[in-house]
């Protein structure tokens, strides 16, 4: 069925009413997005910023009465921002479709490296004899499609690392670990603060066919206190700077690191961090990305 959607250009000062109006107004659905183009990379820890400039859309059936709805939001508005003016406000009507199948053809195999692709599990892997990967799009972040995830599954697919210990410190999806244990290594351990991430990494290790002796995943405070062969850490360059000692802990001497989630004008910080510790080797960059790896003295 057909849908009717209305869009509001708010301010963050004003996303939580007008959330509020669009659930009473009677709505299935609310997003944000960004109304001008503004990045947000690297929010501060415990928040959920949002554009200076930004959308609010709500996604109504089809049958509601548009006349009524716009009424309801222009009433709502008025008694909760009293002497503010309307806000722009645009509505039209989204024809039905088959939105899982548009989500699913977005999702096509994705080489790194020589050996080492990534596929959703509803496609064919396009070379069977590669070192193929299955992953699905899900809760967790981490599909291979972020130049930071790419960054760090080629430089896996270039690492020996047969027979070898890994730990995946910040885990998400799991994509990391189990391309390394796809790879040759022996045993990953898997490290995330979300509990969710953690059962996403469990359930992708299955759906790859992989033992579950293979790979073990952690919250942080549970995590055993190992030292690995490899290190690879795709996070945000805060946690990267406060979790330095641990990080750098779980490497081994002569063990190797990859530290990722990086904008290109974070590099001297993480450097200067890391260097107390690891010889570290020239920066990769993908655009405005970049991957910073190193050996442990």
């Amino acid at each position: 069925m057909p849908w009717l959607q209305i869009k509001i250009n708010i301010t963050p000062e004003q996303s939580d009413q007008y959330e509020d109006i669009l659930l009473a107004a009677g709505c299935a659905a609310v997003t944000f997005e960004d109304a001008a183009d503004q990045p947000i990379f690297e929010p501060d820890l415990g928040t959920t910023p949002l554009w200076s400039n930004t959308h609010i859309s709500g996604l109504f059936d089809a049958s509601y009465d548009l006349n009524k709805t716009m009424d309801f939001i222009k009433q709502a508005h008025e008694q909760l921002f009293a002497g503010q003016p309307m806000p722009t406000i645009k509505a039209e009507i989204l024809e039905d479709k088959d939105w899982e199948r548009a989500w699913m053809d977005n999702y096509h195999p994705m080489q790194f490296g020589k050996r080492l692709w990534v596929c959703p599990s509803w496609r064919e892997a396009p070379e069977p004899d590669a070192v193929n990967l299955m992953l699905d799009p899900g809760l967790a972040f981490g599909t291979g499609t972020h130049p930071t995830t790419a960054l760090c599954l080629e430089w896996l697919d270039g690492e020996p690392l047969d027979g070898k210990q890994v730990v995946d410190f910040g885990c998400g999806s799991g994509i990391l670990g189990i391309a390394a244990l796809l790879l040759g290594a022996e045993h990953v351990t898997a490290i995330d603060i979300d509990p969710q991430a953690l059962q996403a990494t469990r359930d992708n290790l299955a759906r790859n066919k992989l033992p579950k002796a293979k790979l073990q995943a952690f919250l942080p405070e549970q995590a055993p206190d190992i030292q690995a062969d490899y290190v690879v850490a795709n996070i945000l360059a805060g946690p990267l700077v406060q979790l330095a000692p641990t990080i750098a802990g779980h490497v081994k001497p002569g063990g190797r690191l990859a530290l990722s989630g990086l904008l290109s004008n974070q590099a001297e910080e993480i450097q200067a961090t890391y260097g107390q510790w690891f010889d570290l080797e020239p920066v990769a960059q993908q655009e405005d990305w970049i991957r910073i790896t190193g050996t442990k003295r």
